[in-house]
């Protein structure tokens, strides 16, 4: 069953503030990725590509975990755990490019951020992943 973003924490999910998504390797290892976040209003979306280790571990396990920390207020923080619903290539370089210009200002991801010829060289695809469990602080109240 689905968990809820609250309204008190949305806004770590959609402005620019880094993440940390936790992923399986095979052997069953967690491997973890600064990344940029962001929330279609469902699902917590991830932009990467296939051949990237976080790409090809939630190919083979669904199961992930997204933290994210207030940089103004690091006892704030929401982590989803969750589980890839989807990954698609349709609209992934625009998605880049939408996180490229919130994180840095810049306008394209290949060629502000990666060389334009890197994009030949891997697929980009936007990663959908369900909140199944979300929790909040680390401060009791």
């Amino acid at each position: 069953m689905a968990a809820t973003i609250p309204d008190s924490h949305r806004d770590l999910l959609v402005g620019a503030v880094h993440g940390v998504l936790t992923t399986m390797m095979a052997d069953g290892q967690p491997q973890s990725s600064i990344v940029w976040v962001d929330y279609d209003g469902t699902n917590v979306l991830i932009n990467t590509t296939l051949e990237r280790q976080k790409g090809r571990n939630m190919r083979l396990n669904p199961k992930v975990t997204v933290l994210v920390i207030d940089p103004k207020n690091g006892s704030r923080w929401i982590e989803v755990r969750g589980r890839v619903v989807g990954i698609t290539t349709q609209c992934a370089e625009t998605h880049a490019d939408k996180l490229t210009q919130l994180y840095t200002g810049k306008q394209h991801f290949y060629g502000d951020i990666y060389p334009v010829k890197q994009k030949q060289k891997e697929t980009r695809v936007i990663v959908k992943i369900e909140p199944l469990k979300v929790s909040l602080d680390a401060i009791f109240k």
